[in-house]
């Protein structure tokens, strides 16, 4: 063989060598971008449940920002209509002690203009008290509620009453709109 011969065998040996090389890459490429596909797909898959997670974390923080304001206004809002509580609880005592005061007999004019003053004065706080949504409980005649009535003492019925009803009120009860501030004392009938 001549020395052109051997050179053109040189030349398919190493065109063939980087055929080969090249098919091997090709190979090792198509494999490569496989295993890429699958492992980008997991990732995929992985993030998409991430950002569902968010969203529903997101959802759930709205939701509860939602009640949290909920809760808010109508705390403001019982503030606004209980406001009033405390100083009628103060009051209920002084209360108490004007309608001792009017119950009790006068024979002089002059104790009969007192007492006339004094009723003015506990209809023009009765008057303020109502504005303000508190009620009276006197309950005379009623069935016996516990949520209402502080039951003192049991008496047996007449023949007009029936059983486990309130007799006679010893201290009248009062309540702001629909709290209780303080039970009526009551008898109740057997």
């Amino acid at each position: 063989m001549d020395e052109k011969d051997e050179k053109e065998l040189n030349e398919d040996v190493s065109s063939e060598q980087e055929e080969t090389a090249d098919e091997d890459v090709q190979i090792e490429s198509d494999e490569q971008s496989t295993e890429e596909e699958s492992s980008g797909s997991s990732e995929l898959e992985e993030k998409q449940k991430e950002l569902d997670d968010m969203t529903d974390r997101y959802y759930r923080l709205q939701a509860e920002l939602a009640n949290i304001r909920r809760r808010n206004q109508r705390d403001r809002e019982d503030l606004l209509r209980y406001s009033s509580q405390s100083l009628a609880k103060e009051l209920l005592p002084a209360l108490d002690n004007i309608e001792r005061a009017l119950s009790i007999e006068v024979d002089t004019e002059a104790g009969e203009n007192l007492k006339k003053g004094i009723e003015m004065v506990y209809n023009s706080l009765q008057q303020a008290l109502e504005k303000e949504g508190i009620e009276v409980i006197d309950p005379v005649g009623e069935p016996f509620d516990p949520n209402y009535h502080e039951a003192y003492t049991q008496v047996p019925a007449n023949e007009d009453q029936g059983s486990n009803e309130v007799a006679q009120v010893f201290e009248k009860g009062y309540k702001l709109h629909d709290r209780v501030l303080r039970a009526a004392k009551v008898s109740v009938t057997l």
